[in-house]
């Protein structure tokens, strides 16, 4: 198992589609390394195109922060349904570190996946899970949270990070 290097804004992976994984791909390896990069940035959740890989695959652990790790791996989800409910709330991302946005997303959802051993699973989340959920099925689908932002907001937010990653500017 490996940490991977997180790829960061401005790289177009992070804006692309990914693909559907076909179910003979071995992901043994990809899935373990991209647990050990998420566990190691600190963060709880990857997507596949944060290590480069543009496939539909992510990885979550909403709460190893604060008891034991419980991860879970989503392969080609699907997002069945969303809640009317909205809420924002303040998101940040390994992809563009430094930087954090307020985004309103639905506060439930249910979501069909693969699990790591190919069985298929469908659940509903709420709450902090599915506000993870949500942020990394957008980088599956090449979207990232300055996409959430008004149009002067997210100039201002590529600005600072920008900014922050070269003082020279």
């Amino acid at each position: 198992m490996t940490s991977r290097p997180i790829v960061t804004w401005p790289d177009s992976r992070l804006t692309t589609r990914c693909d559907p994984i076909r179910p003979d791909e071995d992901l043994s390896g990809l899935i373990d390394d991209m647990l050990d990069t998420m566990y190691a940035a600190p963060g709880r959740g990857l997507a596949a195109p944060q290590v480069g890989v543009l496939k539909r695959l992510f990885v979550m652990d909403v709460s190893w922060v604060d008891g034991p790790r419980r991860p879970v791996v989503m392969i080609n989800p699907e997002i069945l349904w969303r809640s009317d409910g909205i809420a924002s709330g303040v998101e940040g991302c390994l992809s563009i570190p430094g930087v954090s946005t307020e985004v309103a997303r639905p506060v439930q959802l249910r979501v069909r996946w693969q699990d790591q051993d190919g069985a298929s699973q469908e659940q509903d989340f709420d709450g902090f899970a599915a506000r993870c959920i949500q942020h990394e099925y957008d980088h599956l689908e090449g979207r990232l949270t300055f996409d959430h932002l008004a149009d002067d907001a997210r100039r201002q937010a590529e600005t600072d990070y920008l900014a922050a990653r070269d003082p020279a500017q």
